[in-house]
């Protein structure tokens, strides 16, 4: 049994690792607007392994943009709030994680896309949500086209999520439709 938490801790730390490596292909346009990449292997740990675990990696993707010196740290809050706590709720795509487990075992596909489709707004709307926070009180100063801060952190980060949210469902819907098993793991016996 530790093992086992072991290995998905494990495996929580290589996909955290490699949405970061996904982080620094470039797909923004300016300094407001981007498409996460990264999101899409954190999500799929957190389909595949559960919320908890899912929460473990966002957690660690956002430290490692610090580590990395991706990161933009205007104070100690902003840096709460983004790197720890927005990063840490791309996690709760792990919500339905046993509906869609189930659903593929019982071979209700279209269950199981719909589940898949769900959870992935939960996580990504959670991490959006954080970041809209930020946007309001952190980067407001820096709204384009004399919007206020409300609307220019609304239209951006709610630009750059829906666009993640369709990059995302779109490459987990086709891995789902070539191989739904890799959303289950293995369990020893």
């Amino acid at each position: 049994m530790q093992n086992e938490k072991l290995r998905v801790y494990l495996e929580g730390t290589l996909f955290a690792a490699i949405a970061m490596i996904l982080s620094m292909i470039p797909t923004g346009i300016g300094s407001s607007y981007s498409i996460s990449l990264g999101t899409i292997p954190l999500t799929f740990f957190a389909i595949r392994r559960g919320m908890l675990p899912g929460l473990f990696s966002g957690f660690l993707w956002g430290i490692l943009h610090v580590v990395s010196g991706t990161a933009y740290i205007l104070n100690v809050y902003q840096f709460f709030i983004e790197y720890t706590i927005a990063f840490t709720s791309i996690g709760f795509a792990g919500y339905y994680s046993k509906k869609i487990s189930h659903s593929i075992k019982s071979h209700s596909m279209q269950t199981a896309r719909k589940y898949l489709i769900i959870t992935t707004f939960i996580g990504s709307l959670a991490r959006w949500f954080w970041h809209f926070v930020a946007g309001v009180f952190f980067w407001g100063e820096y709204a384009v086209w004399g919007l206020d801060p409300i609307t220019f952190s609304l239209l951006f980060n709610g630009a750059s999520m829906l666009s993640t949210v369709a990059v995302t469902i779109v490459v987990l819907i086709l891995l789902f439709n070539r191989a739904p098993s890799m959303f289950i793991p293995k369990t020893k016996n």
